[in-house]
């Protein structure tokens, strides 16, 4: 028996029942893991907002900020999904001692991921990836 699976980038995909069932088994195992996330951690940083106008000093956008949001990236966002899977996560990486850096290992922290592996370099910037949205589009990065 086949079951078919929709994703707006896949599209739509078959699976017989026995890669479903063996797809599954792997899912549900991932309570029993303890995994090590090594990799670059950074912050993505999205500010939404709306358009009005055409800036009078060059030929930008005006962005009226209506909103912001602070997500983890890189290889704190497969940390994040592995908990979210269930799995126990740990994580190492190197962050700046300053402000970001704090900032991402709290909302490490806040999503059960161990974070003792996380060395804070005074001589480092934690990166952060900001991005401007307006009207559904990506103005500025």
């Amino acid at each position: 028996m086949k079951k078919t699976l929709r994703n707006k980038s896949l599209g739509e995909q078959s699976l017989d029942s026995e890669m479903r069932d063996s797809l599954e088994s792997v899912v549900e195992s991932f309570h029993k893991s303890r995994i090590l996330v090594w990799g670059d951690v950074f912050v993505d940083h999205y500010v939404w907002g709306k358009v009005s106008r055409i800036s009078p000093e060059a030929p930008v956008v005006v962005v009226n900020v209506e909103s912001e949001d602070r997500r983890l990236g890189g290889a704190g966002n497969v940390a994040k999904n592995l908990v979210t899977l269930g799995a126990k996560v740990a994580i190492c990486t190197v962050l700046g001692d300053d402000e970001a850096g704090r900032l991402t290992r709290d909302m490490l922290e806040a999503e059960g991921i161990d974070v003792s592996g996380i060395l804070l370099d005074k001589a480092r910037s934690t990166i952060v990836k900001s991005r401007v949205i307006a009207h559904s589009q990506q103005v500025v990065r």
